[in-house]
């Protein structure tokens, strides 16, 4: 990783300076195995740093190549994906959803439970592309229990990972009720499962073909992919989870992950692993309009759309613990920095995978930041939100 002094990108080397004894304390109190932190201004990496290991069992320290799981850090890059083919006139924001999947036309909503089962309802109107981007179609997760809907999702193993297609995916989708009228409620979702299901049924190729020949090799994102290949397993992160007498239980190893799976079905709601490395060169695309060293994904004016809010007023905050931020086509958006609580960037915006990753792009700030771990259940720890106040608070220009 090619760094530069901080100082020619107007941070401060002594405020960065506090990050490594941050990582390490965590490190030390037994909270995460290994952390790789990244801090990037005006195109160039001011803050990169390594510490703890990828495997504890293996005695593996952290590397600038480890391989990460990064879930739903997946979501933005299948969001790109559609957005792209919304450039070359093939999906509209407003089209619905069963102009390319007709199935979607004769979903039903949960009313209410009954005793002899749940009482449905018809739409009031169909799901649109917008909906999807945006998590207000009516779609669930299946881990909530404020809703018997989500228990179908569990009941019929909806995001089980040894599916033959994702054409079955939807098949088993279309058969669940709604948990909300569409564009009614903002709820987390498989709806960026479905965007990448739309991107192969509107492209004619598999999710993981689009990603590797319309973004990946176009942006030199070397280390991504739906599987790993045998010759980098080695360099797949473990992850972990709290054990229950303390310090760190593994739960997803490099010898017994479906990760490792080349035959597995692309999720483009959590589906890829990729690398520190690999990310920034997405995100410095993002932050560059659409655009990294002379290969343009698309027009910066199209970055511009994905990444304001696209939700009502009545609609915020969405989902517990986001003020201050609004959704876009794929990201969370920061609109008010006092409620948002926190140093930063109102136009600044981010998502995060479901074992501790993230990213932000800051384009007031020209910056950038991104962290990787391997940890379960998500945020846990606030790393996230201390890594974001070590960042601004280096900002000496």
């Amino acid at each position: 990783m090619h760094t530069v002094a901080p100082e020619s990108v107007g941070m401060s080397s002594e405020r960065l300076g506090r990050i490594r004894p941050f990582v390490q304390r965590n490190i030390d109190e037994g909270k995460f195995a290994g952390i790789l932190t990244l801090i990037a201004r005006h195109g160039q990496v001011a803050h990169f740093d390594s510490a703890g290991m990828m495997d504890q069992e293996a005695g593996k320290p952290m590397q600038e190549d480890t391989l990460f799981r990064i879930y739903s850090m997946t979501k933005p890059v299948t969001s790109l994906a559609l957005m792209m083919l919304y450039e070359e006139g093939h999906v509209r924001l407003s089209d619905p959803v069963s102009r390319f999947i007709p199935a979607f036309k004769d979903l039903k909503v949960y009313s209410r439970p009954l005793s002899a089962g749940m009482e449905l309802t018809n739409t009031q109107r169909e799901i649109t592309v917008r909906d999807l981007f945006t998590h207000t179609s009516g779609l669930s997760y299946g881990f909530n229990e404020d809703s018997p809907v989500d228990a179908l999702y569990r009941k019929i193993e909806l995001l089980r990972a040894d599916r033959k297609s994702s054409k079955a995916f939807i098949d088993d989708l279309v058969t669940l009720p709604l948990v909300h009228q569409p564009g009614t409620v903002w709820r987390y979702s498989v709806a960026t499962d479905v965007i990448g299901y739309l991107v192969e049924v509107i492209s004619g190729k598999s999710l993981g073909q689009f990603f590797q020949e319309r973004i990946f090799q176009p942006l030199g994102m070397v280390d991504s992919g739906f599987a790993v290949p045998p010759e980098k397993i080695s360099r797949l992160s473990t992850v972990y989870t709290p054990h229950p007498e303390g310090g760190l239980a593994p739960i997803d190893t490099p010898a017994n992950t479906h990760f490792t799976n080349a035959e597995r079905v692309p999720s483009g709601g959590g589906g890829l692993v990729s690398t520190i490395s690999d990310y920034l060169r997405f995100a410095q695309m993002m932050l560059n309009g659409g655009e990294l060293d002379g290969a343009r994904l698309v027009s910066r004016k199209t970055i511009e759309l994905m990444t304001m809010n696209h939700l009502p007023a009545h609609l915020l905050p969405f989902g517990a613990g986001n003020m201050g931020y609004g959704f876009g086509l794929g990201v969370s958006v920061v609109m008010d920095l006092a409620q948002y609580g926190s140093i930063g960037s109102i136009g600044s915006y981010e998502w995060g995978g479901a074992a501790n990753t993230l990213f932000w792009v800051d384009p007031k700030e020209k910056l950038i930041g991104i962290l990787m771990t391997q940890f379960m259940p998500a945020w846990q720890f606030p790393l996230a939100d201390d890594f974001r106040v070590l960042t601004y608070q280096a900002i000496a220009d």
